[in-house]
């Protein structure tokens, strides 16, 4: 009986694997797996987990052969462990996102090495494939290779995919040089209150795009007579803003000059593809760019994006929560210098080895060791600014630290207009965090961790502090439907569980 099932199952895999049109090599790429592997599955010659089906369903894009809907996927933790041992940081899914997104301005074909295997990502490579890209994973699944159509299927988007990832706004930018009119659906993503793209439009339309929202689509048009004669300022420095404008300006011909510029990691890295795709940018890393477009880019193009800083101070903040010693290796440390700083002076004991390079060959990279520390409450207030201050998306985690700390601590999240207030989760969890107003909240510690059953918070930075918070608490905690975690995270709880966390992934049938 239970081999006829097997071979049932097996069917239903083949099925889906030949609708989507893949090969049996491409689905082993998209599970890190064997074709052989494959072809066993598919003849029911292999017992198959509930939980490798769920992933065949979500590689496949198929609720058939996740055997109806596996439900939510959710955390268990046991908490009060120490961690230990080291830990690499992955490359940053906000640099991967946007290499995406600028793949459209090449003709030719791009390889992106050891790009996250997030949802974010996954979101984008269904958009793609649905307007006629072909991306496959390989060497492994390690890389992922892109290949354009000569001409792109806007009619056939994928809009649920596209609604469910903000980074479908950076599409404007490549697509106004590619047609005349197109439609995009409304980007979506983490729930951080009103996020308007209004210093989108401002920027792009001295490139001639025009937007009418209406009906949740983006209808776009462009005027070709139209160009940015003199400098763009942008009204918000923001990375998304900064990087649309970079796209726009990749394939106008003739020089753009970009100021109030995001400086910013993934910028950065944007900046360093754009210049492997043969376009000149002048001034990477600080408020002004001036770019030297070229009107067509038809080059193959292999690319190393960095690692990201957010990923590692998240890992760094998981060592101080549970009081562990543990080394997380390959840190941007351009990126993280302010944290550092902030943190040395609330007493934290760490060391850090000599500089190297990224496989960018430009991003500056260390090796960081932080140890059990008696830290103090800082004197003043944790507060974001643009590169090069304190970085937006590392905020959260110094809620969770100075949770840890002796003292009172006022964390002003300005930017956002919510996600101050899912900080406030942590309560939950033992914490003592009083809100303020939507923006500010004041942390009091040091703090009893205790364990707890919750949902997981809607926003990103926020979900992965709940989850930290967890790891330091006495018990068993349970954090319901994770998914806005892998949106940014590859792999996060069994990375973690190989330096001593333990958490298990599980979903309801």
């Amino acid at each position: 009986m239970a081999d006829d099932y097997l071979v049932r199952i097996g069917k239903l895999i083949r099925d889906a694997r030949q609708h989507r049109g893949w090969t049996q090599t491409q689905l082993a790429e998209a599970l890190s797996t064997s074709q052989s592997a494959v072809n066993r599955i598919e003849r029911g010659n292999q017992n198959i987990s509930l939980e490798m089906i769920a992933r065949i369903g979500e590689a496949l894009d198929s609720e058939i052969v996740s055997l109806g809907y596996a439900g939510p996927m959710h955390l268990r933790v046991v908490g009060g462990r120490r961690l230990s041992g080291s830990i690499d940081v992955k490359t940053s899914k906000n640099a991967c996102v946007a290499l995406l997104c600028a793949t459209l301005l090449n003709k030719g074909r791009t390889v992106l090495r050891r790009v996250a295997r997030i949802e974010e990502v996954y979101r984008l490579l269904e958009v793609l494939g649905s307007i006629g890209v072909r991306t496959r994973w390989i060497n492994g699944g390690v890389d992922l290779e892109i290949v354009p159509p000569a001409e792109l299927d806007m009619a056939s988007i994928d809009e649920a995919a596209a609604r469910r990832t903000r980074s479908i706004i950076m599409f404007l930018g490549p697509l106004l040089h590619r047609m005349d009119g197109f439609k995009l659906p409304y980007a979506g993503g983490c729930d951080l209150g009103t996020r308007t793209i209004e210093p989108h439009m401002i920027a792009l339309r001295r490139f001639g795009l025009d937007i009418a929202a209406t009906e949740g689509m983006y209808h776009a048009r462009v005027d070709r007579k139209v160009t940015p004669g003199r400098p763009i300022v942008l009204t918000e420095r923001g990375d998304t803003v900064t990087e649309n404008a970079l796209l726009a300006a990749a394939r106008h011909q003739g020089t753009t000059v970009i100021r109030n510029a995001s400086s910013n990691y993934m910028v950065q890295d944007l900046c360093f593809f754009l210049e492997a795709l043969g376009v000149r940018v002048e001034g990477i890393g600080t408020t002004t760019l001036t770019v030297h477009g070229v009107p067509t880019i038809d080059v193959d193009v292999d690319y190393s994006p960095s690692e990201d800083p957010v990923e590692a101070m998240s890992l760094l903040a998981a060592a101080v929560v549970t009081e562990s010693e543990l080394t997380v290796r390959r840190v941007p440390i351009e990126f993280l210098e302010i944290e550092l700083a902030v943190l040395e002076e609330m007493g934290l004991d760490h060391d850090r080895t000599a500089e190297y390079f990224a496989d960018n060959g430009r991003t500056r990279l260390v090796d960081l060791t932080v140890r059990p520390s008696k830290l103090e409450a800082p004197i003043d207030k944790i507060h974001p600014m643009p590169f090069p201050g304190l970085n937006i998306d590392n905020v959260p985690f110094f809620a969770a630290i100075a949770a840890s700390a002796q003292g009172q601590t006022l964390i002003h999240d300005w930017v956002y207009d919510n996600r101050a207030i899912y900080l406030t989760d942590l309560n939950r969890l033992g914490g003592r965090l009083q809100l303020l107003d939507p923006h500010r909240v004041l942390v009091e510690g040091p703090t009893r961790w205790r364990a707890a059953e919750m949902m997981c918070p809607p926003a990103l930075r926020p979900a992965v502090v709940v989850l930290l918070a967890m790891m330091a608490a006495e018990g068993t905690s349970v954090l319901r439907n994770v998914y806005v975690i892998n949106r940014g995270y590859e792999d996060l709880a069994e990375r973690l569980n190989s330096v001593g966390a333990q958490i298990e992934i599980f979903r309801d049938i």
